[in-house]
């Protein structure tokens, strides 16, 4: 179950909406910036494989339906769109086998495949399969349907081979050079509804992982995309904060240093933000050689400039995978 918590961080307990989410809670919901609504689910290696939930604005579950066709395969992240809910399985599934302390692992067996299901109450028995390259996804960037009408998804995804040596990172099995994120670089799959049949294309050559956006453009089109771009399959290079511009194909890189961890970039708009990059990431970067964290606030629309702000924290915050940040206005 998620987690409640006050404005102030305390911890209140686990939250059932009320006693109406009677399944587990995957990380990373999608509130949609349109209707307010919640979607989020359910993810197991056993039947009921994928339970997908719709709450309000105000908190309350609206519906709770089990998505057909779906099975054991490692599902952590989805997207949403005006018209529809996208699940991605990769090549990664249970296994009962695996003893690292993680059930799951990459299987020639299991079929990648993208799930679109139509938004609404009592649609999910009109889910659609369609079978994809292998690969996993861990988290999507974004997904909106374009002027053709067809659905595009975008995350940063990996191989075989990058699979593992993540893995390998991961449990702690000796790998040398191996990053967390090995192998994973840039992805687009387009679908089309109507001719029945996904296109897919990498991007970028960056291995990178975390992408985020303007949450303002959750499930329709957006420009900017941020993402945090780890050294090569070799351990080559420095971390780096990277921002996609993709209606020029432009990326701007920003360095934070030798040994710099930073987390990934949480995009806040200003208060007169009209440009969809109108404002600031945040990123806690962690010194991997010293026992130190800073804050760091960076102009979004331009990333080659220097920090609006650096708060040094008073402990050390070691590196981070996820942020959020909620204005106060949402809190009252």
């Amino acid at each position: 179950l998620p987690f409640e918590l006050t404005r102030d961080l305390d911890t209140v307990g686990a939250y059932d909406f009320n006693g109406k989410l009677t399944s587990a809670m995957t990380a990373h919901p999608k509130e949609d910036p349109v209707t307010g609504e919640l979607h989020f689910f359910a993810s197991s290696p056993f039947p009921p494989y994928l339970i997908h939930h719709v709450a309000s604005a105000d908190g309350h579950v609206l519906t709770s339906q089990e998505v057909p066709g779906a099975s054991a395969a490692l599902k952590h992240d989805f997207a949403i769109t005006e018209h529809h809910v996208v699940f991605l399985e990769g090549t990664v599934t249970f296994d009962p086998n695996e003893h690292s302390g993680i059930p799951y692992g990459w299987n020639d067996a299991q079929t990648s495949r993208i799930g679109v299901m139509p938004r609404g109450e009592g649609r999910a028995a009109e889910v659609r399969w369609f079978e994809i390259g292998q690969g996993y996804a861990m988290h999507l960037a974004n997904a909106y349907e374009d002027a053709h009408g067809r659905i595009v998804v975008e995350g940063p995804a990996v191989g075989r081979a990058g699979w593992q040596r993540s893995w390998n990172w991961w449990v702690g099995a000796p790998d040398r050079g191996a990053e967390p994120n090995s192998g994973s670089r840039s992805r687009r799959w387009s679908i089309d509804l109507t001719a029945g049949r996904v296109s897919e294309e990498d991007t970028d050559d960056l291995v990178v992982e975390f992408p985020t956006i303007n949450d303002a453009f959750i499930g329709r089109e957006h420009r900017y995309q941020y993402a945090l771009a780890f050294p090569d399959d070799l351990g080559i290079g420095n971390h780096t904060l990277v921002k996609y511009d993709r209606a020029t194909g432009a990326r701007q890189l920003r360095p934070v240093g030798t040994g710099q961890l930073p987390s990934e970039a949480v995009f806040v708009a200003s208060a007169d933000g009209a440009d969809e990059d109108g404002g600031y990431l945040l990123t806690v970067v962690s010194d991997l050689n010293a026992d130190a964290s800073r804050l760091l606030v960076l102009d979004a629309s331009d990333l080659t400039l220097p920090p609006v702000a650096t708060v040094h924290l008073p402990r050390r915050v070691p590196a981070m995978i996820h942020g959020s940040w909620i204005p106060d206005a949402d809190l009252a």
